[in-house]
């Protein structure tokens, strides 16, 4: 009777200890599979990263040249338009574009938080940083261009309106919406060297700003979180 008490007592030990072991080895293979998908997610993160800083990039070329041109004008209405010929003037007020928006790829973040994976991140700024990007200043990057849009939508009015311009369009031009040219025109000096469209300009040049100072701000959030989250990937392939 001892050595089947025994004999079962073993065999229990050894059934436990099995399980005990799969467990083991199948919680090993869950981290390990669990570490792999959100090193998988960085690594497509960083690729959505790149693409956001080029965007990022190019609005801020667009809102320096968009700058310059303001000066320009304002400076030949300073000049009482002697700076620059009627239709010189009409195609750099037409190229001003403050009213460009930058739209941030948050897909592959969403994945992360809904899969679970944001929450094995270990570099803890890495995490600050992405929430404050995909949360705070995401919001702050929507209250901005709303406001922007909305204004731009009345300097173009304003300009259309008050130089009555028409276009020609190639829509095989141009790298998206086709390009375009001035068809005719009615200068109007009097509404170009009124306080009315100066005062227009110096809003526009002042949104200008205001959203270059955002972007730079969001451009050094997205550089910090890209190294870090290469890093990241980096030290858990080593």
């Amino acid at each position: 009777m001892k050595r089947s008490l025994l004999k079962y007592t073993i065999e229990g030990s050894v059934i436990l200890l099995s399980i005990l072991l799969s467990f083991y080895v199948e919680d090993i293979r869950q981290n390990k599979e669990n570490r792999e998908k959100k090193d998988q997610y960085l690594y497509d993160l960083s690729s959505t990263l790149e693409s956001d800083l080029e965007q990022i990039d190019n609005l801020l070329k667009t809102l320096y040249r968009s700058t310059d041109l303001i000066t320009e004008i304002q400076n030949d209405i300073d000049q009482s338009h002697t700076l620059f010929s009627d239709i010189d003037a009409v195609n750099k007020i037409l190229d001003i574009e403050v009213g460009i928006s930058f739209f941030p790829q948050d897909g592959i973040f969403d994945q992360m938080i809904s899969t679970g994976s944001f929450e094995l991140i270990k570099n803890m700024e890495l995490k600050k940083l992405l929430l404050e990007m995909y949360n705070h200043q995401k919001d702050r990057n929507f209250a901005t261009s709303t406001e922007i849009d909305q204004f731009n939508i009345r300097l173009r009015n304003e300009v259309l309106d008050q130089f009555r311009i028409s276009f020609n369009y190639n829509s095989y031009d141009g790298a998206f919406y086709g390009s375009r040219s001035v068809n005719k025109y009615k200068f109007s000096q009097s509404y170009y060297l009124s306080n009315t469209f100066y005062g227009l300009l110096s809003q526009a040049k002042t949104y200008a700003n205001m959203y270059t100072r955002l972007l730079k701000d969001i451009e050094k959030s997205y550089l910090t979180s890209l190294a870090l989250a290469r890093e990241e990937v980096k030290d858990y392939r080593e």
